[in-house]
């Protein structure tokens, strides 16, 4: 077995490392507002559960050459957005969101997405998932990087719950129902796949 001293290597090469250990790794579609009225919205594979009391989740939003994303200065600035899980069904809609687009263009538009009112925040979330999360924001930090932060960690406080009716059965998610789908590295993704039980230990 290599051992690899990450102060070695590059940062495009620890993040190579990441990306390729760290998996499968959940996507969040999350949607914000900017403060001229324009509806962002972006995938996160930095994105995960931080506490069900109350119901908190994360997302890690990387800076490019140091500059904040939309999503991050939206959240930060409004204080509300919404997280979907995205799934086998609207994963190809995600996908056109990434690209980079100046901050007064939708990527909602561009992908062509069907806009829901939400219930609690004034953020829109879209109706092609089936889950969705409207959150505020708990807590924003600046980490990492040299003379500026290399990213955003955000904690959202999760408000209110959508969920499609069809895969929600005795407050259970049913997961082949959900067909959530997961980030590997470069331009791979991967489906559930086979499910198995092991019984944990009394």
């Amino acid at each position: 077995m290599r051992s690899i001293d990450p102060f070695s290597m590059s940062v495009k090469d620890n993040y190579k490392f990441l990306i390729g250990s760290i998996i499968p790794r959940p996507i969040a579609f999350v949607t914000t507002m900017s403060k001229d009225g324009v509806l962002n919205g972006a995938p996160f594979s930095y994105f995960n559960i931080v506490s069900a009391n109350p119901p908190m989740i994360s997302l890690s939003i990387q800076r490019s050459m140091g500059k904040q994303k939309d999503t991050a200065r939206n959240i930060i600035e409004s204080k509300e957005f919404v997280v979907h899980i995205v799934d086998e069904q609207n994963v190809e809609k995600v996908n056109q969101t990434a690209a980079s687009l100046p901050p007064d263009q939708s990527e909602i538009e561009l992908a062509k997405f069907t806009t829901a009112d939400s219930v609690k925040v004034s953020v829109p979330g879209v109706k092609e998932a089936k889950i969705r999360m409207e959150c505020i924001l708990e807590q924003s930090l600046e980490l990492g990087g040299g003379d500026s932060p290399a990213c955003d960690l955000i904690i959202g406080k999760v408000v209110q719950f959508h969920v499609e009716n069809d895969i929600y059965e005795n407050e259970r998610i049913d997961p082949r129902g959900l067909a959530a789908v997961s980030r590997l590295a470069g331009n791979d993704y991967a489906k559930i796949g086979e499910i198995f039980e092991i019984e944990r230990p009394k």
